[in-house]
C-alpha cells in the first residue's frame, strides 16, 4: 500500500472506532475469530491470505481447530500503521 506510516497514539485511538472488534495490545491489532469447525476456519484463512497478498501486508496468525487469531503490526515501522487498519477493515468485510 502507498503512504504507509506509523500512527500516533491519537490516530490509533481515532481509527480504532472503525474496527471495534479488534483489540490493541503490544503494538498490534488483534482479533480472534470462531468458526463451526476446522474447515471453515481454514477457508477463512485462505481468503485472508489472498486478501493480505493483494495488500502486500501479511498477518501474524494462529489457528487451533475452529479458532483463528490474527495479529496485525508493521514490523518495518515498529508498530501499528495505516496498512494495519486498512487490512483489518478489509478482513472485517470478509
Amino acid at each position: 500500500m502507498l503512504n504507509n506510516k506509523l500512527l500516533s497514539d491519537q490516530e490509533i485511538s481515532r481509527l480504532s472506532k472503525d474496527i471495534p472488534s479488534w483489540q490493541l495490545k503490544d503494538k498490534k491489532l488483534i482479533r480472534t475469530f470462531h468458526f463451526k469447525n476446522f474447515v471453515e476456519a481454514f477457508g477463512f484463512m485462505t481468503k485472508v491470505a489472498i486478501l493480505a497478498e493483494s495488500f502486500c501486508h501479511h498477518p501474524e496468525w494462529m489457528n487451533v481447530y475452529s479458532k483463528v487469531e490474527i495479529q496485525l503490526t508493521t514490523h518495518d515501522l515498529g508498530g501499528i500503521s495505516s496498512n494495519d487498519f486498512e487490512l483489518a477493515k478489509a478482513i472485517d468485510r470478509l
